[in-house]
């Protein structure tokens, strides 16, 4: 509320009363009398819980207040002679109100009642706004197409809750299996040994194979678990692994395979981006195509693949997904340079889009680049993002970078190159989205390295176990999964704000196309 208040300042029985301002809500909050009794001796009263007062105030011959405002309302009752400890918090007029002050209240009630029951009674009828109630963090994403994922890599199984799929979606278990087994271990002799089907089931969500608009609950079972494999995990730390930020966190961690720091727990991305990718292949012919562009120092030209004609069978015809032959086999040798010697590389995944809807992305924290960083970004060892020109782009200057704008044959606003990477003001403009994602070499190898034990201890570790040598291979799916899982997102947050009533046609494109009068089907 901008300007003074005209509550700020109160007379109550000849004595002025300064008010304050709400420290959760900064709306001003108002002191009333509710009942006087005389008689009363004088009593300091410092108020303090949602409101602090820089002074102490003076309440003669007052027995009950009321104090509201729009975030909470308590009454404090008086009814007898008893100064209250009440230390004053000044922290409070500068720091957003926290939980722990409701838990100190409560137990201060409780202490002065055992005190004094015949002298004073408090009582707290708190409303919180949802913002202040504590949520699991971490294993969610999406705000209208929303995944969960969970599970352990050596647990009993991995997998996800996908709330908020659109009805009526043609969806079976088979849909989800092509993806998971690209991503799945045992592929060829540069993944990591360990045999896994990956087989899926759907538990919920789907009826007579269709989605119902309910959640969906998808489960992976762990058949090939070797927990004896990581028992020197739980004594040493694997150097560049979660193990000692896990234990600096929670205190606590699963020392078999990693648990939810494992690529294991991917599967559950894997699984729900298939969903989302053929949400979007079926509402705007929206394609999602990822593919390795380098492995150590094996570095794909760019100019060697034409993004608007690359096709999936292209990527998938060798057991490195590059699509061209002859830097799939150099990367091929480069993997299994290093694999043979017990060591590992990395490597990038440049992924494109194609036929993206116009209009999606939010400036300004929700820009639609800023939501692809983060996704790709959250997948195990990744270390890099760009999109666009990325860092090359600071080479040029703005005549040599700017996208020129053009009308096509069908009328439409396009640019005629593409170095803003299809998004311009984090809003996605309808050319080709693309970028590339870096990922390290894999952190457990087989070679002996120094570290620490739990216990504060220097030593050797040779780690066992069955890794990959390189990540990027099975890291394509993976990319692919939660670039939709963005995309689908803000389709139905674009939907739902800027195509809900009719568009502005000679800006806007529609969603979905007009139907016919004998189409409408109400």
């Amino acid at each position: 509320m901008a300007g003074p208040c005209p509550h700020t300042k109160h007379d109550i029985e000849g004595r002025r009363v300064v008010g304050r301002w709400c420290h959760l809500c900064f709306s001003p909050f108002i002191i009333t009398p509710i009942a006087t009794k005389p008689n009363i001796p004088y009593t300091n009263l410092p108020l303090f819980f949602f409101f602090s007062l820089n002074s102490t105030t003076k309440l003669d011959s007052i027995t009950s207040y009321h104090c509201d405002c729009f975030c909470s309302s308590f009454n404090l009752i008086l009814c007898g002679v008893l100064p209250i400890p009440i230390p004053m918090a000044s922290s409070l007029s500068t720091k957003p109100f926290s939980t722990e002050a409701l838990s100190a209240f409560a137990s201060l009630n409780s202490d002065l009642r055992s005190l004094s029951p015949g002298y004073l009674r408090l009582s707290l009828r708190p409303r919180l706004p949802k913002r202040l109630q504590i949520q699991a963090a971490g294993s969610t994403y999406g705000n209208h197409f929303r995944v969960t994922t969970y599970g352990e890599s050596h647990g009993g199984g991995v997998g996800c809750v996908i709330d908020g799929c659109p009805p009526r979606i043609p969806l079976c278990e088979a849909d989800m299996q092509v993806d998971l087994d690209r991503r799945r271990p045992g592929q060829s002799r540069i993944t990591t040994p360990r045999k896994e089907t990956d087989t899926c089931k759907i538990f919920s969500g789907v009826s007579e194979g269709r989605t119902t608009g309910t959640p969906i609950h998808v489960f992976v079972p762990n058949t090939d678990q070797r927990g004896n494999d990581y028992s020197e995990m739980s004594l040493a730390y694997r150097p560049s692994h979660a193990d000692a930020t896990y234990d600096m966190k929670y205190g606590v961690r699963s020392v078999q395979g990693g648990g939810r720091s494992s690529a294991r727990e991917t599967i559950g991305r894997v699984a729900s981006g298939a969903v989302a990718k053929k949400i979007l292949k079926d509402f705007s012919r929206t394609e999602i195509i990822a593919y390795v562009s380098q492995v150590h120092k094996v570095i794909l030209p760019e100019d060697l693949i034409n993004h608007d004609t690359l096709m999936l069978h292209q990527i998938e015809s060798n057991i490195v997904r590059c699509p061209d032959p002859e830097y799939a086999e150099k990367m091929i040798a480069a993997i299994d340079a290093v694999r043979v010697r017990g060591d590992s590389v990395g490597g990038v995944v440049t992924c494109i889009v194609r036929n993206c809807p116009r209009g999606l992305g939010s400036p300004v924290f929700d820009k639609l680049e800023a939501e692809l960083a983060k996704a790709v970004m959250s997948l195990p060892a990744t270390k890099g993002f760009q999109f666009g020109s990325g860092f090359a782009g600071t080479f040029l200057t703005g005549s040599e970078h700017n996208d020129e704008f053009y009308i096509d044959e069908h009328g439409r606003t396009r640019t005629r190159t593409n170095r803003s990477g299809g998004i311009q003001g984090g809003i996605s403009n309808g050319e080709i989205i693309n970028m590339r994602i870096a990922f390290k070499p894999t952190s457990t190898i087989a070679k002996k390295q120094h570290t620490v034990t739990r216990d504060k201890k220097e030593t050797d570790l040779i780690a066992r176990g069955r890794h990959d040598p390189c990540v990027v291979p099975r890291a394509v799916p993976m990319v692919e999964a939660v670039v939709a899982l963005v995309l689908v997102d803000q389709l139905m947050a674009q939907y739902a704000q800027c195509n809900l009533f009719p568009v502005n046609l000679d800006f806007q494109e529609p969603l979905v196309a007009a139907l016919s009068p004998e189409e409408v089907p109400f």
